[in-house]
């Protein structure tokens, strides 16, 4: 999710929602702080308090093993090898994350700050709706990971296993 935050903090501030300063980075390096407003503050716990409007999802990768028939059997199980990989690479992100959260590995240096910012109060909150939206993609990563290997057992009784 952190690398679709930069481009959105571009539109904040052109809203007024945050304010960014330049930072020294380094010797020749700058680096963009960014500061929420008050508006951003009411924005913010506005779209909170808001119905989350879902969109229809659109997953190439279900789509394609829709019509994995028009494949070879060597194409329709490197599609699934390759979807494994991916997603095994998404749960080793993910699982880091969960890790960091609940301090096994270093901590999570924005989750820090954000209990740094926050009323000590809030804090065991902040950290149990983190661990759960991580752990929510971890559960997606094995889903995946599960679907593909069950779509390779697919290809195996299909064809043969060639």
């Amino acid at each position: 999710p952190d690398s679709q935050i930069y481009p959105e903090l571009r539109k904040m501030e052109a809203d007024g929602l945050v304010e960014a300063e330049e930072q020294a980075r380094g010797e020749r390096g700058t680096r963009r702080m960014y500061h929420v407003t008050d508006a951003g503050d009411q924005a913010f716990l506005a779209w909170m308090a808001s119905p989350l409007e879902y969109q229809r999802v659109r997953d190439p990768a279900h789509l394609r093993a829709a019509y994995l028939e028009s494949a070879s059997p060597e194409a329709a199980r490197e599609f699934f090898l390759r979807h494994i990989e991916q997603w095994e690479g998404e749960l080793a992100q993910w699982d880091g994350e969960l890790r960091k959260i609940d301090h096994v590995d270093p901590p999570n240096p924005m989750l820090e700050r954000r209990l740094k910012a926050s009323p000590e109060q809030e804090h065991e909150r902040i950290v149990a709706y983190k661990h759960f939206a991580y752990e929510g993609l971890v559960e997606r990563a094995k889903s995946e990971i599960a679907w593909a290997r069950r779509g390779l057992d697919l290809v195996d009784k299909l064809d043969g296993g060639s």
